[in-house]
């Protein structure tokens, strides 16, 4: 009776230690980014656009809690989130998406077309815009 914790002991020793992909680079967390910064985009391009600063900030509890129960720490969590690398990367990525749907900077009106359009399709970008036509 003595063998099986001994099994089950050299077992866990034997299973690979999980791991984590760098997290800037683990999907659920920079799509949801991703989407806050198309949001900010299109509130400050579209006057009839405003962000929901509490579902944002919600939002970000939630991916934070997401990253610490996934197993990153909160030192890499914070540095993520803080680095300007990163905020310039998720810009710059915010500005493709919305030239993919044709909001271009200087032309209001596209930017609001592509806020109407999230909020009507319920995606996470438009869960995070509020529209006050």
């Amino acid at each position: 009776m003595k063998l099986i914790p001994l099994t089950l002991a050299a077992l866990m020793f034997a299973v690979p230690a999980f791991a984590l992909v760098p997290i800037n680079q683990e999907q659920r967390i920079n799509d949801t980014l991703r989407s806050g910064f198309i949001a900010d985009a299109i509130a400050d391009n579209c006057p009839t656009m405003q962000p929901r600063k509490l579902r944002a900030l919600n939002e970000l509890r939630k991916l934070r809690d997401y990253a610490l129960g996934q197993g990153y720490s909160a030192t890499e969590v914070r540095a993520f989130v803080e680095s300007r690398t990163e905020k310039a990367r998720g810009r710059a990525e915010a500005a493709t998406w919305l030239a993919s749907k044709g909001a271009v900077p200087g032309q209001p009106a596209a930017y609001c077309t592509a806020g109407e359009a999230e909020i009507a399709r319920g995606s996470m970008v438009g869960y995070l815009l509020r529209s006050t036509r």
